[in-house]
């Protein structure tokens, strides 16, 4: 049995003490800060938190004890929407898109995702999984702790099972929480153009099964957008994947107002992703659904597209949440604290809600709440601790910095 006792924490921003499953609207800025605490550990479990005035030494005196005065300590951060596994880096479109080329002339002209997914082909099994397993020590790095990594950079049923395979094979190599989602649905092949419905019964009747059958995946995904699935695909696809027990999780309103948010809550989606193009009916039709809405402002930031609206979705009352959707071609990057300050400069987020929606919030879009997301006894011991600091509002703030001291995952060090 290993004990750990983090003492002299100047401020422990425990995010819940209720055992919520997650927090909306005003609730969010509520960080359930705690100055000059402690934190108990048993292996990979938090037992115990509280103040250092109420802290008895014999209690605790077989533990390691690890002086973390005036540092903070944060949930780690989780990572909700990532597209970890990619064959290659896509400099050259970022060099067109300088000249003057939009995302969607890029991918007209077999840029984008059917870039990936010709790349794709030609590596191995075994070079994706060592490029993924630099990546994820990178994010870990930044602090991140649980992250989603879906398919979609391969849009063929071997290449579309080699990049479920290499997620799930990255569990054996960092100790990182990683949930997978199958996105067969990404972008209809070149090949396909002219016959969608063919690629579609290719997702919906080849791929899916061998995804179920071989445990590859927990949620299914589809890219609705302009240019990429209607509503009326993505509804018969999120369909397909609930009769295999498959939860949804929708690429919406990145693009255009295409009906991705109401789809999404028509079929009880678990979230809805990207929002950059949302306004008074995507929010009035997400109020009152189990629906999470997700916000990808480093997407938005990369494509110089608008900002989801973060500010007037928490005024609604939704518990809005955070993520990086790392990948090649829209946001080349998996820092979660810079994430976050884009949520606060450019979302008029507060800081403490952007560190709820990048933990418990984003812990409840993976439906993972009840073992991350919070600092609370009984939860999975995956921590940050940061340099010195004053206040967590120094992490958005010091957005070039990297003002991580240690992460923790399940008990362990990093």
């Amino acid at each position: 049995m290993t004990q750990l006792l983090l003492t002299d924490i100047s401020k422990l921003y425990r995010i819940s003490t209720q055992g919520e499953a997650f927090k909306k609207g005003t609730d969010m800025a509520d960080a359930a800060m705690l100055e000059s605490a402690y934190v108990y550990i048993v292996d990979d479990t938090i037992k115990a938190v509280g103040s250092m005035a109420t802290l008895q030494p014999r209690a605790y005196r077989g533990a390691e004890r690890i002086d973390c005065k005036g540092k903070l300590v944060l949930p780690g951060f989780v990572d909700s929407h990532t597209h970890l596994v990619f064959p290659k880096t896509r400099e050259q479109e970022f060099v067109y898109r300088l000249k003057g080329m939009s995302y969607e002339e890029i991918a007209r002209k077999g840029g984008g995702i059917l870039n990936s997914a010709k790349s794709l082909a030609h590596i191995s099994e075994e070079q994706l999984l060592e490029e993924t397993i630099e990546r994820a020590k990178e994010i870990m790095g930044f602090g991140t702790t649980t992250v989603e990594i879906k398919s979609g950079y391969g849009l063929t049923v071997e290449s579309e099972l080699k990049l479920l395979r290499v997620a799930n094979a990255l569990k054996e190599h960092v100790p990182l929480n990683i949930k997978t989602t199958f996105l067969g649905a990404h972008a209809i092949p070149a090949n396909y153009k002219n016959d969608r419905q063919q690629y579609i019964d290719l997702v919906c009747d080849v791929m899916l099964p061998q995804v179920v059958d071989q445990n590859l995946a927990e949620f299914i995904d589809v890219f609705c957008d302009e240019g990429f699935f209607t509503v009326e695909e993505t509804e018969y696809i999120i369909k397909k994947g609930a009769k295999y027990g498959l939860g949804a999780k929708i690429h919406a309103n990145e693009l255009a107002f295409s009906g991705g948010v109401q789809v999404g809550v028509k079929c009880n989606a678990i979230s809805v992703d990207h929002l950059e193009r949302s306004g008074p009916d995507e929010i009035e039709a997400l109020v009152g659904s189990t629906t999470v809405p997700t916000l990808l402002p480093s997407v938005a930031y990369f494509l110089g597209i608008d900002y989801g609206p973060a500010r007037e979705m928490m005024e609604a009352g939704l518990p809005v949440t955070l993520a990086t959707d790392y990948n090649p071609g829209s946001s080349p990057g998996g820092s979660m604290p810079f994430v976050m300050s884009l949520a606060c400069t450019h979302m008029n987020m507060l800081p403490e809600e952007a560190l709820c929606a990048s933990t418990l919030n984003g812990a409840w879009a993976l439906r993972m709440s009840e073992k991350v997301g919070s600092i609370e006894p009984g939860k999975q011991a995956d921590l940050v601790v940061t340099q010195p600091l004053d206040s967590f509002a120094r992490i958005p703030y010091s957005y070039a910095s990297n003002l991580i001291d240690r992460v923790m995952i399940k008990g362990e060090w990093v």
